[in-house]
């Protein structure tokens, strides 16, 4: 029996923060080794921050990732440790994984697939490595092995597969377990999406089990660099048995997962099984062979439990809030921001983005307690005299509920309620006046009255947008951050005001459809996540139908009478967007999921998308940054690009229309 103490670290990492970056490395080393690991993986290109974006092409970059390893390097004496950085050879950038081994540099592992999909753009910066090749690269005046490599540590075999290695039809885990690994390690910088841990499980679990070895799985944690959320989850598995694994969405900066392994266990394994056959050749190269001296460990028992939230009902709703609080969290810290500011409007959209600001707060107490905290916001010095949460959150939070002739007593209840149930700060600002300015100084310029059956869009937006100057200026004078309160499907259509509702310096449910927004809304007015409880201030939001309040109450205005059913309208986005449905693709689809609709019914609201989807292109391009949370989202910075100007399906909803007909009249 050979029992190794393993160990992968999850790191809160940001783009070009060195200082913070090598403390949260040096942190999770210091950690290990107080707790007796010997090997730890850590995260993809944790030195440089995973999200540099162009900045990756920087001689500069690439030069202080280089010291900032040579810094670090001291403190891995007497264990084995993996560090991502990027790495110049021959004029081409690689991504690649450094093992430091007893505090000097035994390699670099290239990572030989790279993720282009998506919100990726690995390609844009770095070269695939090819598999079976090594080198020799030469950095200050000395060699270091580079390539498709593995180490044999003190008779102890490693090898790497660097996220997106492991999720390719052809992972290096075949070969490297051909020749022998004992430990694959894989850091990794893998985005958070709905049910993508499941993925994860999957492809640890099968190459520790097909491979036979013991795999270590490293991540990042919160928003690294503004737009992913990184969700952690450290991972060890031994045999095709999960064995250990860590927090998810976690408020700390870094947090270490460890198991004991059994080396000799596993090669019996592979012995034992009938189709593993080794593979015979020459290892001058690609075999880095280093002494190492393993400390002994005492066998000890080992037990593997989920957060209770994780295995409940409403996994998706836990997966929701506790990603966007801490994605929310990083975004105001890393920002240097003194809060958020919200125009609340008593809607589902505003109380959703009020409660997802204070359940930050109450989350990052709940686990860190009050003073580390505040610790994150030490730049913030009036906050720290904070004695509890209502009163951080009231700093943190302000709502301001900002009336026309138009609204009424209900939503102003119900945006009064829900902010006073959080903590937030509440204000109202009556708006009518400088509503009544514009549109008698038009009205002047132009020579007559403006009315709503002539100029009913012009006269709902100006109500939009005069409501952006008086907000703007308190978040200004708090230091804080106008948050937008548009979601998914309003973006898919322009249901929208810029430079009005759009208005922000983040949009945290942009990517988020409304109706799984309002089924959120109604989970955490009667359940709430896991420890926290619910806010039943909601009820007053959750029982009113999605209304802009824009036209007169005579109107009865409502959101799905202005575009159509919030359930339908989000299936035709999925089926046009998402999977690139023509027209008459989407029509048959909604045929089979709405049959209570009639054909001429479909028809109109299909049409209507489309339309608005084309037209509106220009609105989604400047959208405040959202945050991603599935692979649905229609952010064209990150992930779906769609031509402002294009030719509006003309062509293809005509073939609809003739279709429709032809069907009607048989």
């Amino acid at each position: 029996m050979q029992l190794l103490h393993v160990g992968a670290a999850v790191l809160n990492q940001t783009p070009l923060a060195w200082n913070a970056n090598r403390t949260n490395i040096l942190a999770a080393i210091g950690e290990a080794r107080g707790r007796g690991i010997s090997v730890l993986c850590l995260p993809e290109l944790c030195i440089s921050g995973y999200g540099c974006e162009d900045t990756f092409l920087s001689p500069g970059v690439q030069r202080m990732a280089w010291r900032v390893l040579q810094e670090i390097l001291p403190e891995t004496t007497g264990m084995i440790v993996s560090l991502g950085l990027p790495l110049l050879h021959q004029n081409a950038l690689y991504d690649v994984a450094c093992l430091a081994v007893d505090g000097r540099i035994a390699g670099f592992t290239a990572k030989r697939y790279l993720a282009g999909d998506g919100i990726h753009y690995e390609p844009r910066w770095f070269k695939p490595w090819p598999a079976g090749r090594r080198v020799l690269t030469t950095i200050d005046g000395q060699e270091y092995p580079l390539g498709d490599i593995y180490y044999d540590c003190g008779g102890v075999r490693f090898g790497f597969e660097i996220c997106e290695d492991a999720w390719a039809a052809k992972r290096p885990g075949v070969e490297l377990s051909q020749r022998g690994i004992d430990i694959i390690l894989n850091p990794s910088a893998s985005h958070f999406a709905f049910g993508k841990i499941a993925i994860r499980e999957r492809f640890v679990l099968e190459g520790s089990r097909a491979f036979g070895v013991h795999y270590v799985y490293a991540n990042l944690v919160g928003n690294e660099a503004g737009r992913a959320i990184y969700d952690g989850g450290a991972l060890i598995a031994s045999a095709g048995k999960m064995i250990s694994m860590g927090p998810r969405f976690s408020f700390a900066d870094w947090s270490v997962t460890s198991a004991l392994v059994d080396i000799d266990a596993a090669r019996l394994s592979r012995a034992r099984t009938g189709s593993f056959t080794p593979e015979f050749v020459e290892e001058a190269d690609e075999c880095i062979r280093i002494p190492f001296a393993y400390p002994p460990c005492e066998p000890a028992t080992q037990t593997l439990e989920r957060a209770a939230w994780e295995t409940g009902a409403h996994i998706k709703e836990e997966e929701f809030v506790r990603a966007i609080s801490l994605a929310l969290l990083d975004y105001m810290r890393k920002s240097r921001l003194r809060g958020f500011v919200v125009s609340i409007s008593g809607g589902a959209d505003s109380a959703a983005v009020s409660c997802l600001v204070a359940l930050m707060v109450r989350f990052g107490i709940a686990e860190l307690g009050r003073k580390v905290f505040l610790a994150k916001l030490q730049y913030f010095n009036e906050i720290q005299s904070a004695q509890d949460e209502r009163e951080i959150i009231g700093r943190l939070l302000a709502c301001v509920y900002q009336s026309t002739q138009h609204s009424g007593k209900i939503t102003l209840n119900a945006a009064r309620g829900v902010a006073e149930a959080i903590g937030a700060e509440f204000f109202q600002f009556d708006v009518d006046r400088v509503v009544n300015d514009y549109i008698n100084l038009v009205s002047r310029a132009i020579g007559r009255e403006l009315s709503w059956d002539k100029d009913d869009v012009a006269l709902q937006n100006i109500q939009a947008r005069a409501r952006s100057p008086g907000i703007w200026l308190l978040a200004n004078l708090r230091g804080a951050l106008l948050a937008s309160t548009s979601n998914r499907s309003e973006a898919a259509v322009g249901y929208a005001t810029m430079d009005g509702d759009t208005s922000g310096g983040i949009s945290p449910i942009a990517g988020i459809d409304k109706a799984f927004l309002r089924r959120w809304l109604r989970w955490l007015e009667t359940t709430g996540p896991q420890g926290l409880g619910s806010i039943q201030a909601l009820h007053a939001v959750n029982v009113q139908e999605p209304t802009a309040e824009l036209r007169p109450p005579s109107a009865a205005q409502t959101d799905e009478a202005d575009l159509m059913p919030y359930e339908l309208l989000d299936a035709i986005e999925r089926a046009a967007i998402r999977d690139k449905h023509s027209p008459l693709e989407v029509f048959k689809v909604m045929q089979m999921q709405f049959a209570q609709y009639s054909a001429e019914q479909l028809l109109t609201w299909i049409e209507r998308f489309f339309r608005l989807w084309s037209r509106n292109q220009w609105k989604r391009e400047r959208y405040a940054p959202s945050f991603h949370v599935d692979d649905e989202n229609l952010d064209p910075k990150t992930w779906c690009r769609f031509p402002i100007l294009s030719g509006s399906y003309d062509r293809e909803l005509a073939e609809l229309r003739d279709f429709v007909l032809k069907s009607h009249k048989h």
